[in-house]
């Protein structure tokens, strides 16, 4: 049975106090770029960054994607896989500070992926990670910088995240 762990006014302050920490650890919004990793990691981006916007003043904050499909270590066992444009700020990523964003961090192999298609993209200052949900089992050494929440979980469950973007509703689940 499918349990409904966050809703929409849970996520929305999840989303608050990731946009607040990444404000406070860049000391502002100067040099961001948010890059989501498709498909739910573009809304979750653009959500971010129109918040830390906000709270900045109106100070612009780029948000955009990052396609890894190319990059992933599965590939050839799911070839089908169709690939998401790339977007990124007309002057390139080099000297800003970058924060992938994607909904849930689980082995790590697609925040693997993602620094792969990073490093061809251009090179940062520095890359943060921003996730709305952790629900742990790491196969590669990897840590967000920004949780949205923790969720313990059994490895054979799965975790769910829907945005009204994609899925017309806003809620994460867990079966």
């Amino acid at each position: 049975m499918d349990a409904v762990l966050m809703q929409a006014a849970d996520i929305d302050r999840a989303l608050t106090r990731i946009a607040f920490e990444i404000i406070e650890g860049n000391k502002g919004p100067e040099g961001l770029v948010l890059l989501g990793i498709p498909t739910r990691g573009t809304p979750l981006a653009a959500r971010i960054a129109a918040k830390i916007s906000a709270a900045s003043g109106g100070v612009p904050v780029f948000a955009g994607s990052l396609d890894i499909t190319m990059y992933r270590d599965d590939i050839a066992r799911n070839p089908l896989r169709v690939t998401r444009p790339t977007d990124v700020p007309s002057t390139g990523i080099d000297g800003t500070t970058v924060v992938l964003v994607d909904d849930v961090l689980f082995s790590g192999r697609s925040i693997r992926a993602a620094l792969d298609a990073l490093s061809d993209v251009g090179r940062p200052t520095a890359v943060r990670l921003a996730v709305l949900v952790d629900r742990g089992h790491r196969e590669f050494p990897i840590r967000a910088d920004y949780v949205g929440k923790n969720i313990p979980s059994a490895r054979q469950e799965r975790v769910s995240v829907d945005l009204a973007e994609v899925d017309g509703t806003d809620r994460v689940v867990i079966g």
